[in-house]
């Protein structure tokens, strides 16, 4: 059973991001978060985690490669569209 952590792995993983200078590659986040929170979150939670981040405009994942993702953080007054919206 994983150990109990009182901060949303969401705001986790934006402080990890902030501190990279707002950009960091999924498996150096995954190795963070298991270095900070004692245990690896699962594909699923991490997953879930970067979606509500996405979605709430706070971050934006693109892939890079078939297995490796970029994650970085929104700035004020920078937006992304998602594919065909112009």
């Amino acid at each position: 059973m994983a150990p109990w952590n009182a901060l949303p792995l969401r705001n986790v993983i934006v402080s990890i991001i902030q501190k990279r200078h707002g950009v960091i590659l999924d498996d150096e986040l995954v190795r963070i978060l298991k270095k900070q929170m004692g245990s690896e979150p699962s594909d699923a939670e991490l997953n879930r985690a970067l979606m509500q981040l996405e979605i709430n405009g706070i971050v934006h994942v693109s892939q890079i490669t078939k297995t490796k993702r970029r994650i970085e953080v929104i700035e004020e007054g920078l937006e992304f569209l998602a594919v065909d919206e112009d």
